[in-house]
């Protein structure tokens, strides 16, 4: 049966438009209840350009630092380790990311693809921002991530360290 919820698309340069509200699509589907997007293409398996894709649609939709968008991405029972924290639960990820955020101000984020199979997808990145101190850092880190058919992420499992910089050694704006 086709949803007649709109299923956003983070990496599309210009916001789509709900015809019937005039909403951008992410407001439509921010303003639904939370398991009403349940779907997010692209879906496994996965073929270089679908894993870049969905890469691409991570890196934008972190650098939004909305921990409600970012938290979609993510199966109602999504488990997660970051760091050394465990999570599970769509709730605690939206959580996890609205703490995050702020204590890491200015956030900015790169992910590059760096492998994939069927459902699963491997990425490095890095990210740049300050603390409450005005201490700038960059965090070097890989991510393992697996996905369920319906396209959203089951599990993360993500390896970081932080590095402290000069505000003139960085490398992300």
């Amino acid at each position: 049966m086709e949803s007649t919820n709109p299923i956003p698309s983070p990496a599309d340069e210009q916001p789509f438009v709900h015809e019937e509200c005039g909403d951008t699509m992410w407001e439509a589907v921010l303003a639904q209840p939370e398991h009403a997007a349940e779907a997010r293409p692209p879906f496994p398996p996965f073929t270089a350009e679908t894993a870049a894709r969905k890469v691409q649609a991570a890196e934008d939709a972190w650098n939004s630092r909305n921990p409600e968008r970012v938290s979609l991405a993510y199966g109602p029972d999504t488990e997660w380790r970051n760091r050394a924290e465990f999570l599970t639960g769509r709730a605690a990820v939206r959580d996890f990311l609205t703490r995050k955020w702020e204590r890491e101000l200015d956030y900015r984020l790169k992910k590059e693809l760096w492998a994939f199979t069927d459902n699963r997808i491997a990425v490095r990145f890095e990210y740049e921002y300050y603390d409450a101190a005005g201490q700038w850092f960059r965090a070097y880190g890989n991510e393992m991530w697996e996905f369920t058919d319906d396209g959203l992420m089951q599990r993360r499992y993500a390896s970081i360290n932080d590095a402290p910089i000069r505000e003139d050694e960085r490398r992300l704006r």
